[in-house]
């Protein structure tokens, strides 16, 4: 039975997401405290196949190069940000006082549409506006979606970073996320979880 497990990591509480079926797993933004996120997966007895991004702001990617060598899996961003992983100024950490954050490149690049990795069948939506490389993952089956930092508990993601674009963003959430069925579940990249419905009737930013 598939599962989805939320770890808040990092400095900035980045969500983290474990999905589990059959013994498998893949990691969703490994934003940082690799320990904890190996010792949930150690717990959880699984094995990572596979390293998926919502996008490449540094709060997302500070653990990327530890789970990709421990794991010995490949890493998926979309290409509008194929260059974000090595550069600290475009993933944002040299704009902090957190240090320069980078990883090696993306092994693939993400597109919109269905998605097979082993035994994870999913949709990937691009949802720019956030960053330009933004996406969510879609389980339908399972009724929820992960998406980063593009639709919060009756918030938004910022838009000050480099490539943010705030009326792109709310596009996104209209047509790819609030599209979605009523009771999917939204797991966003920090906070709690919520649902397209009550973020589209309580969500100050489309209310």
């Amino acid at each position: 039975m598939l599962k989805i497990t939320r770890l808040p990591l990092g400095p900035m509480g980045t969500n983290s997401y474990v999905i589990t079926e059959n013994k498998q797993a893949l990691v969703i933004d490994p934003g940082g405290d690799f320990q904890k996120l190996n010792d949930l997966i150690k717990e959880k007895g699984v094995k990572v196949i596979a390293i998926l991004l919502t996008h490449a702001h540094f709060d997302h990617i500070g653990a990327v190069e530890q789970a990709r060598n421990e794991y010995e899996v490949p890493v998926y961003l979309h290409e509008e940000e194929k260059d974000w992983l090595t550069d600290s100024r475009l993933n944002g950490s040299a704009l902090f006082q957190l240090g320069e954050i980078t990883a090696k490149p993306a092994d693939y690049f993400l597109e919109a549409g269905q998605m097979e990795i082993g035994p994870f069948q999913f949709e990937v939506r691009h949802t720019p506006g956030h960053s330009p490389g933004s996406v969510s993952f879609v389980f339908r089956n399972q009724r929820f979606t992960v998406a980063g930092d593009t639709l919060f508990e009756r918030g938004i993601g910022r838009t000050d970073l480099p490539g943010g674009d705030g009326d792109l963003l709310l596009d996104s959430i209209t047509t790819q996320l609030f599209s979605l069925r009523n009771d999917m579940r939204i797991y966003p990249g920090h906070g709690l979880p919520t649902t397209v419905e009550e973020e589209r009737k309580n969500n100050p930013f489309f209310i």
